[in-house]
């Protein structure tokens, strides 16, 4: 394996990856935010409150993209898996 194609390699890597964590970790902090404003607006400061709707939140958001994420973990895996002869020169 040559330095230009590991370095391809570990980019499209990177890429798949951030396309991939980008709408958990946004509904995280839109939620997160939303939560925090509640808590400022009522002066609740119950620690619950701020961890139950996020995990509410992205558990519905994993069941909803659930297939779009494995469509592109399978499409970055068959690419690996079909350059791995021109990996192994």
């Amino acid at each position: 394996m040559n330095p230009e194609s590991a370095i391809e390699l570990l980019r499209s890597l990177i890429t798949v990856s951030l396309a991939v964590v980008s709408p958990i970790v946004g509904v995280a902090i839109v939620v997160g935010i939303l939560v925090s404003i509640l808590q400022a607006v009522t002066s609740i400061q119950e620690q619950a409150l701020s961890f139950v709707p996020k995990l509410a939140a992205i558990g519905i958001l994993l069941i909803i993209t659930a297939p779009w994420v494995l469509r592109q973990v399978m499409q970055f895996t068959v690419v690996c898996l079909s350059r791995l002869p021109e990996m192994a020169k």
